[in-house]
């Protein structure tokens, strides 16, 4: 993967300006990365709220589960939207995303996650985007 400077000016920032984070994907099994990566957020500090419609209605990591983006209340302030999605599934979630959260700041796509047009819609609604990066390794760097 080549080095982008930009991503980890944004990478920074994002670590250490946003508070809460909706988590797209989120699996209550433990051996999930969704899962590792959330407890490690909430852990440091952030508001993790999971995104899965099999499991809405329940609780993982104490926190209820919603179905979609739509379904979380604005008053949350979701800031960040973290994706445990394939790249095909990612335009959706980000057009959700961009329609229903007004704190929106960050679109966050984990390991081995891009899609480009996604991102470009995102970027020219004034979102940061972060490709193909995990935030946990990244947010240890930064808080």
């Amino acid at each position: 993967m080549e080095i982008d400077f930009k991503d980890d000016e944004d990478i920074a920032r994002v670590a250490q300006t946003t508070r809460v984070i909706a988590v797209v994907g989120m699996s209550p099994n433990e051996s999930r990365a969704s899962w590792g990566v959330a407890r490690y957020l909430q852990a440091n500090g952030f508001r993790v709220i999971p995104v899965n419609p099999g499991h809405a209605g329940s609780r993982i990591l104490g926190e209820p589960v919603y179905a979609s983006l739509t379904d979380i209340p604005k008053s949350a302030g979701v800031q960040m939207v973290n994706v445990f999605r394939r790249p095909e599934a990612v335009g959706p979630v980000v057009d959700e995303a961009l329609k229903q959260l007004p704190d929106l700041q960050t679109i966050w796509l984990q390991l081995g996650i891009r899609n480009d047009a996604a991102a470009e819609k995102a970027r020219q609604r004034g979102v940061t985007v972060i490709q193909d990066r995990c935030s946990k390794i990244e947010f240890a760097r930064y808080i």
